[in-house]
């Protein structure tokens, strides 16, 4: 659906960002709903744009592994290391957060999340900003991430003004799924949300073991209930378990992408909003193997299929 919140100028979506408006930008994982980090107006608009609780932190991207000095006061050598080897990447990195960090980004916390995004158009607002952006998926909290920015405009486009704000149009993200969380404020470090780099990735690169996540909720996407559509999901271990399941549960339907895991990656998102579009009922997803990329698969159908608070 054309849209004059859609646009593919880089320039003009810098130039909003710096005026103080909202900007949906592509990732290589979802896509995010864009502030600039310095200008606490904007970003409480993302809070209330989003209807996302106050103390939930924020996710602050960076225009390349250069940047961490200036968000972070003291980073790990882990945490240096993978910013080095890992950036710019699907990879969220939990660091001291420094002074120049908001509270509001933090959630009151003393730690921040930093992350650099691969994606060639928000490497280049990035550069072009010469700052950061704060950017949780550009989606109503909770519901179903966005991957294209017909996603965006669907979730958001009447919360949106056309004057300030925009969806910056960079096609279907690459990925599909968020990025990989890991905690390097503590020994070992933890993973906290499973993407495309793996725990066996981030122990590889860092030479240590890296621990399951423990404690309190503190990083995007650690709720029980998240990535929800609107039918119910339910979630087998086989096609034939599916099938079973399907002739015994009228208005349901099956998500089955398993023969190729990326693709299941790319596509789990935007199944689950043709599930709705569609009014099925009940989704019954066939998990993938629990290996690699299919960790965080089964991280999000887990999550969609949990009951909603």
């Amino acid at each position: 659906m054309p849209s004059e919140l859609i646009g593919t100028d880089i320039g003009e979506a810098v130039r909003r960002l710096r005026s103080g408006g909202v900007v949906a930008i592509p990732t290589e994982t979802v896509y995010g709903l864009a502030a600039d980090v310095t200008n606490a107006v904007a970003v409480a608009r993302i809070f209330d744009i989003k209807g996302r609780p106050h103390g939930h932190p924020l996710i602050l991207h960076l225009g390349s592994a250069a940047d961490i000095d200036r968000w972070s006061d003291q980073p790990s050598a882990s945490a240096r290391l993978l910013a080095e080897l890992a950036w710019p990447g699907p990879l969220t990195l939990i660091v001291p957060a420094s002074a120049a960090v908001p509270s509001e980004v933090t959630g009151g916390r003393s730690s921040v999340g930093l992350r650099s995004p691969a994606h060639p158009i928000a490497a280049e607002l990035l550069q072009q900003l010469g700052g950061g952006v704060v950017a949780p998926s550009a989606n109503r909290f909770g519901a179903v991430s966005p991957t294209t920015p017909q996603h965006v405009l669907d979730d958001l486009g009447d919360r949106l003004d056309p004057a300030t704000d925009m969806i910056l149009d960079g096609g279907p993200c690459s990925i599909g799924v968020e990025s990989t969380i890991v905690d390097t404020t503590v020994d070992p470090p933890q993973l906290l949300r499973s993407g495309a780099i793996t725990a066996h990735d981030i122990e590889t690169l860092i030479g240590e073991p890296v621990a399951g996540a423990c404690g309190p909720a503190r990083a995007s996407g650690m709720l029980g209930s998240h990535y929800a559509p609107n039918c119910q999901v339910r979630l087998v271990d086989s096609a034939d378990d599916a099938l079973a399941l399907r002739a015994g549960t009228p208005g349901s339907a099956i998500l089955d992408l398993t023969a190729d895991v990326a693709d299941y990656a790319r596509r789990l998102y935007g199944e689950l909003r043709a599930a709705d579009e569609r009014g099925v009922r009940t989704l019954i997803a066939v998990l993938p193997p629990a290996e690699g990329l299919g960790h965080a698969i089964r991280d999000r159908l887990t999550k969609a299929a949990a009951p909603r608070p």
